[in-house]
């Protein structure tokens, strides 16, 4: 469970996920080079998708996410692509709600910005070395960056429940539950990915580096 749907959040957890979903899309928006719009569209395309295929853990579910992979391919300009992901299944197929859009972007663009403002730097500073980034490495951030994204989301979902009423302190057991095993196949995932780009195409993670 990602997705908050309308009518469980409070009016001040809605009010402040408004206001911080408008300032990191701002900026991201600021931060979207043209030349990075395909890229941005693909990777939009790709977390829409990964929505639609859940895994039964218990009594839940949980889907695979990719804004810890978001954030370090496309930096500050994940949120737009987050934005629309969740815009479009809020329209396709009611996933979450439009009050809740707010809460929803940030509480899953805020790890992709964790992850763009710290792992990022990371893999492209070992990008710009002449030898290139050692595949090892590579996966070793792209694990970390789909662990930031799973436990930072599944983190800020919970507080947005918890600050929201406390009679939600017993679904929070089960999503923490069920988010352990995403945990650690969004790692997995995420660093085979992030591996395979390095050695092929660097230049996905920043155009100035070249094969």
């Amino acid at each position: 469970m990602a997705h908050i749907p309308d009518g469980v959040v409070s009016t001040p957890i809605l009010t402040l996920g408004a206001l911080g979903t408008i300032v990191v899309l701002s900026y991201g928006l600021k931060k979207l080079d043209n030349d990075k719009i395909p890229q941005t569209a693909m990777l939009a395309a790709v977390f829409f998708i990964s929505s639609m295929i859940t895994f039964p853990v218990g009594p839940s579910s949980i889907h695979l996410l990719f804004n810890g992979l978001m954030g370090l391919m496309l930096g500050w300009a994940a949120v737009p692509a987050i934005f629309v992901a969740l815009i479009l299944q809020l329209m396709f197929f009611g996933y979450g709600g439009l009050l809740v859009l707010g809460v929803n972007t940030f509480n899953m663009a805020l790890p992709a910005i964790v992850v763009a403002m710290v792992l990022r730097p990371l893999l492209l500073s070992q990008l710009s070395n002449p030898t290139g980034a050692s595949k090892r490495f590579a996966m070793i951030i792209g694990a970390l960056a789909g662990v930031t994204g799973i436990t930072l989301t599944t983190s800020l979902l919970g507080a947005s429940l918890v600050f929201s009423g406390q009679e939600f302190a017993p679904m929070m057991k089960v999503i923490l539950a069920t988010n352990i095993p995403l945990m650690f196949i969004e790692a997995a995932v995420t660093a085979v990915v992030v591996g395979f780009l390095v050695r092929t195409s660097p230049s996905t993670f920043d155009p100035a580096v070249s094969n």
